[in-house]
């Protein structure tokens, strides 16, 4: 079972920075829903993370509906949830906000942030576009 991308930075928050790498992987399609997800311990010795970080970050994405764990299989990638009402609402009023803060932070313009996110959006559209060719060819 490979792992997802993970590169450590320094400052943040380990559980934090590996939640968002596994959201990243679901959303890029890198993991499938129904594919098994990697158990606490070959989590925490892949990424070299503290197995109580591993479990956290485990029970983390069960919470939030990106994994189901199933009795006898292990813990699996759930299908996307729908997106809660308040969902909307958090990512304008932080992650955004933390986006803009950072570009002012380094003085980009409005223009270059926005060329910088629909890249971004591209991106990840163009990794599940290559994901479900890939599955297709199975």
């Amino acid at each position: 079972m490979t792992l997802f991308r993970f590169s450590l930075r320094p400052g943040e928050s380990i559980f934090d920075q590996v939640v968002y790498a596994a959201k990243r992987a679901f959303i890029s399609g890198e993991y499938l829903p129904g594919q098994p997800f990697p158990s606490v311990r070959t989590l925490a010795a892949g990424l070299k993370i503290h197995p109580n970080t591993a479990h956290k970050v485990v029970q983390h994405l069960i919470q939030e509906r990106l994994l189901e764990a199933k009795p006898g299989v292990g813990t699996v990638v759930a299908r996307l949830p729908e997106p809660r009402a308040g969902d909307r609402k958090r990512l304008l009023q932080q992650e955004v906000e933390q986006l803009v803060v950072e570009a002012k932070r380094v003085g980009l313009e409005l223009p270059e942030v926005v060329d910088a996110v629909s890249m971004q959006w591209a991106k990840l559209d163009r990794s599940l576009l290559d994901r479900s060719v890939e599955e297709s060819r199975k």
